[in-house]
């Protein structure tokens, strides 16, 4: 089982759903960069649940603890260790599932694979586990703010309700705005009515979120198997709940000429752009400088209330089931941050291979 990603910047995510803890090791983050708890608990606070009527009602608060790799405020160049305990599990609510795999869930790949199967809430295989994931980008984020680099995750699309585009300053200022974290405060009220529709059908419904990250250097990215849009793509498409990714323009691509969608080059100011941006700022596998825009298809939460089809796997017989316990109606809104740690945590490792970020020692 594979549960550490990055090359120089690593982050290795441990815990389940409704065990003991959860959280991450981050391994190769230099010496002498600023942390906080606070700049950690922050990005948590994005993602955790409970805390809209668009989420799941499971209160948990989430609070991080740091057992290692910071001393007197600055990291010290060790592992850094992030934990956070489960308080709220409601184990009892999954104890029927012991033999029986939800539909479109994890359950029977682990079963199969592994025969002992933590199934309270998915265990390891629950979204829960993301909290890895905006530990290590948390710190990642970080390192790439002293390098004028940032980040924006935000809700294009719930159902067939599609938001307008926007500018990134206005994603940036809208999506604290909503629940649902979309950068058109007009299409989000629908999405957020939606949500809560399927909600109350005891449903659920799917999205799209849109990564932008801005002021990345040219040059990051290792053609020709460790591509800088490879690397994000596979850790994207690590998210549980991602059934597609797109870089740029993406699938869209299929219905132009070149012509129509090269990105031409040109000099603005001092600086080489291109006029357009259809490849998502990554060229040849690498970053030309141009913003990096990444797209994820999110499915609707498998987890819903209404009656569904499944199997008995030790009597081998078919059987009806309703999943009870709390959940996510739409798994967009808290998506966003996992998919802004995700997208940090390939920038900063391809930061230190690059040589743009010192491996060991910020202050050198």
């Amino acid at each position: 089982m594979s549960n550490s990603i990055g090359e120089k910047f690593q982050v290795t995510s441990f815990g389940s759903s409704h065990g003991k803890a959860l959280g991450a090791i981050i391994d190769g983050c230099p010496a002498n960069l600023e942390l906080t708890v606070e700049d950690i608990q922050k990005e948590l606070d994005k993602r955790k649940p409970g805390t809209s009527s668009v989420t799941t009602p499971r209160k948990e608060a989430d609070q991080v603890q740091i057992l290692s790799g910071i001393f007197e405020g600055k990291t010290d160049g060790t592992p850094i260790t992030g934990v956070i305990f489960n308080k709220n599990q409601h184990s009892k609510d999954y104890s029927m599932f012991k033999n029986t795999p939800r539909p479109s869930h994890g359950d029977f790949g682990w079963m199969t694979k592994y025969g002992n199967y933590d199934y309270n809430g998915g265990g390891r295989g629950s979204g829960r586990v993301t909290i890895g994931h905006v530990i290590g980008g948390a710190i990642a984020k970080k390192l790439l703010k002293a390098h004028d680099i940032e980040i924006i995750s935000h809700v294009t699309q719930i159902g067939n309700i599609k938001a307008d585009p926007k500018d990134f300053n206005e994603i940036k200022e809208n999506v604290e705005k909503n629940p649902v974290r979309c950068g058109d405060l007009n299409a989000a009220k629908e999405m957020e009515e939606l949500i809560i529709t399927k909600k109350q059908e005891g449903d659920s419904v799917g999205g799209i979120v849109e990564t932008i990250a801005t002021g990345v250097p040219a040059g990051l990215g290792e053609p020709v198997f460790e591509r800088l849009d490879g690397d994000l793509a596979r850790i994207l498409m690590n998210i549980g709940a991602v059934k597609g990714v797109e870089i740029g323009l993406g699938f869209e691509v299929a219905n132009h000429t070149g012509s129509e969608i090269n990105d031409e080059y040109q000099i603005a100011g001092n600086k080489i752009t291109t006029k357009t941006n259809n490849s998502g700022g990554i060229i040849g596998g690498m970053s030309n400088g141009m913003p990096i825009v990444s797209k994820i298809a999110v499915k609707p939460t498998p987890s819903i209330s209404k009656c569904q089809n499944s199997i008995n796997l030790e009597k081998m017989e078919n059987k009806k089931i309703e999943i009870k316990g709390r959940h996510d109606p739409c798994i967009c809104p808290r998506v966003t941050v996992v998919a802004e740690s995700s997208t940090a945590i390939v920038l900063a490792d391809h930061m230190i291979r690059s040589g743009f970020i010192h491996p060991s020692n910020l202050s050198i």
